[in-house]
């Protein structure tokens, strides 16, 4: 199999080795043209994806878990937001959220040449204050996937809003592998590093939740409410 470069958003940091990456996104069938385009704008202007096997992740977990309502917490261009819409049906919801409103102009017109405009709903603002006001029914998936430091104080908001059975899903858990470093007591760690040791932590120690880490990309936590 021939190797090529990999684009940003692809890079898992030594998470896996390079040989495995090259393998997984060269056994990737083709996107289509609205994803392969949003796929090249973020490599060129360096707009953090999560990329086309996340995004393939995501759609297996919308359709799964039977998903008809999801919040997103950071949303960028709008990539991952259309794989959840596509997942979650044309009788679901999908609420983007982006604190920058060209990003979701721009987001829009993405949504609307991929035909899932009427299932994503859009909201400007801080992703923890939009899902602070969210007090009515209950979400099945909510993803996360704002400022690492800020992981700790999503985990207290998104669980309880959270219906029995539903997915809380984050990205960029083992930060492209530097938290065992962190959980280990290095003194050189980052912030966000030490955000997100707490945060694993607080997954795995919640007796409501059911977590795994899939060591795909950037790292992604999943844990099932129960």
């Amino acid at each position: 199999m021939k190797r090529s470069k990999l684009p940003s958003w692809a890079m898992g940091g030594g998470i896996t080795t390079e040989a495995v990456d090259q393998y997984l996104y060269a056994m990737l069938p083709e996107r289509d043209h609205v994803l392969l385009e949003m796929e090249a704008e973020a490599a060129k202007r360096k707009i953090p994806i999560v990329g086309p096997a996340v995004g393939r992740l995501f759609y297996t977990l919308a359709k799964i878990s039977r998903a008809r309502r999801v919040f997103e917490m950071g949303s960028a261009i709008g990539y991952s937001t259309i794989w959840w819409a596509r997942g979650v049906g044309e009788d679901g919801r999908v609420i983007y959220t982006d604190g920058d409103s060209k990003k979701a102009v721009e987001a829009y017109k993405y949504f609307e040449r991929a035909g899932v405009e009427k299932r994503i709903e859009i909201k400007v603002g801080d992703a923890l204050e939009l899902l602070s006001e969210q007090n009515l029914e209950p979400f099945d998936i909510i993803f996360n996937d704002v400022d690492k430091e800020d992981y700790p104080k999503v985990f207290r908001l998104a669980v309880p809003r959270l219906c029995r059975g539903g997915l809380f899903v984050s990205d960029n858990v083992l930060w492209s592998g530097r938290v065992p470093d962190a959980e280990a007591g290095d003194k050189d760690a980052t912030d966000a590093t030490r955000a997100l040791v707490k945060f694993n932590r607080m997954l795995y120690d919640a007796r409501e939740l059911f977590t795994t880490i899939l060591p795909l990309r950037d790292g992604i936590a999943v844990a099932l409410k129960q």
